[in-house]
């Protein structure tokens, strides 16, 4: 009676060595709020993954409908997002097959034999005659495997977290899809909007070059004045055509994001304005980065599956049993397969237990266990990366409204400048190298204001992505 009252403890300790350890959240220091917020952030809470919340349309805060019309288009046509979509589809499958481990496998069997034994298997003289049997058999039969230490709901789990890791690539995936497709699209503009100050550059050192021709012809100034204005305007040309191929393999880049091949695809030229407004992003909690992060989620939901594979490696040093019933009719004819003196059936039950192994099943465990700390490594990296990558958006933004602040304070005086300087050496009381002077620093100081105009749309896509796709 002692002895059977030790039973259940003795069984409680067996499950409890073989099943999958208590997942806990890796110790990471999460700031209160970001160094570079505007704002002082409270006390951060526990995260709760919430990739799969709707994130909104991000990018129409832009008001821009052409973005808008392309993000849409990537969408439905990226390759690289239909492959990821399809492996969703298929880590789902797999969790489905893991799932079906749960309930009893059935199956049905019909078919004929028709042989002959030799009489020496039947223990019968060599001359005696064996007829020729034809055997007709239809059977039912279910096998089961008795769960006992926690073998199929640990790879169930294991499964459903390996699925859920896919979609959150999956919703990894779409956020850079739509982030690269914003950028590429400013980045775009950018480009036109430079071209379009080069472009307006060549006609001025066109109309230069021809006022230099006529006060050449005149005799009013030197071939010198002449041919620097005559080099200034190839230089220029050359510079706007260097900008043309850099535009042409925007184009092209954008119309991969897109899903489309390249000849077969143009975008009419849009300059990025001056007036084009940005959207202002708040920043939030650290807590709400974790909780909005796609890969943060994947990295989470990787752990949860490598802890559970700890249960299936350690089950496996246990015993498993199966339970196996079938049930049926054999006859010699068809017709009497079903009748109740030729039914056929049998039940069963076997139990597997490993004895030598070689230490298989220790390495498996081990592997397993080595696998878990590797996802928390790489989880701990995911957050980290997250934390900087926001922190990186962030004080580039604030930079670059400092720089664009300031170069269009150099814009105004450059060009205050280059007029002063032209209407000095029209009077004769400077040289032409003053003009080129103030001239070349104008579209310098214009080329950089609309690159960082630029800058500053892209700077703001990648906050949306590092913040993970919404606010």
């Amino acid at each position: 009676m002692q002895a059977l009252k030790l039973i259940p403890l003795v069984a409680g300790l067996v499950l409890a060595g073989c099943a999958a350890p208590e997942l806990r959240a890796p110790d990471i220091k999460v700031p209160s709020g970001f160094k570079e917020a505007a704002f002082a952030a409270s006390k951060w809470k526990t995260a709760q993954p919430a990739e799969a919340q709707p994130r909104g349309e991000w990018w129409k805060t832009f008001n821009d409908d052409t973005l808008s019309r392309l993000v849409d288009e990537a969408t439905k046509a990226s390759p690289n997002l239909a492959a990821a979509a399809a492996r969703v589809k298929q880590a789902r499958a797999i969790a489905g097959i893991a799932e079906a481990d749960r309930v009893p496998q059935v199956n049905a069997q019909f078919g004929v034999q028709r042989g002959r034994v030799s009489n020496i298997s039947l223990g019968l003289p060599q001359d005696t005659p064996v007829p020729t049997v034809t055997s007709w058999h239809a059977t039912l039969s279910a096998s089961y495997e008795a769960d006992l230490f926690g073998r199929v709901a640990n790879n169930v789990s294991a499964a459903q977290a390996d699925a859920a890791v896919s979609e959150a690539t999956y919703h990894s995936l779409l956020l850079a899809l739509q982030a690269d497709v914003a950028q590429t699209y400013f980045r775009l503009r950018a480009t036109d909007a430079e071209l379009a100050v080069l472009n307006e550059t060549v006609r001025l050192r066109e109309e230069n070059v021809r006022i230099n021709q006529r006060r050449y012809d005149l005799g009013d100034i030197g071939e010198l004045d002449l041919a620097r204005s005559k080099t200034e305007l190839s230089t220029t040309r050359s510079d706007a055509i260097a900008l043309e191929r850099q535009r042409a393999q925007l184009e092209h880049a954008l119309a991969v994001l897109l899903g489309k091949s390249a000849p077969s695809f143009s975008m009419e030229g849009n300059p990025l304005l001056a007036s084009s407004s940005l959207p202002a992003i708040p920043p939030g909690l650290p807590s709400a980065l974790l909780e909005r992060r796609p890969d943060i989620a994947a990295a989470q939901r990787a752990m949860i599956a490598a802890n559970a594979r700890i249960g299936v490696a350690k089950s496996a040093m246990f015993p498993a049993l199966r339970l196996t019933a079938a049930g049926g009719g054999e006859s010699e004819d068809l017709s009497d397969i079903f009748r109740w003196s030729s039914r056929t059936w049998l039940v069963g039950a076997l139990m597997s237990l490993p004895l030598i192994d070689g230490g298989r099943n220790r390495s498996a465990v081990a592997r397993s266990e080595a696998a878990l700390e590797e996802s928390v490594a790489s989880y701990r990296q995911s957050v980290l990366t997250a934390f900087a990558e926001v922190e990186d958006n962030l004080v580039g933004l604030r930079t670059l409204a400092g720089q664009a602040q300031a170069i269009d304070d150099a814009v105004a005086t450059a060009r205050r400048s280059a007029d002063l300087a032209y209407k000095l050496y029209d009077a004769g009381r400077s040289s032409y190298l003053d003009v080129l002077d103030a001239q070349r620093n104008l579209a310098t100081v214009e080329r950089t204001a609309v690159q960082l105009r630029g800058e500053r749309a892209v700077a703001t896509v990648a906050l949306i992505r590092s913040l993970g796709g919404g606010w």
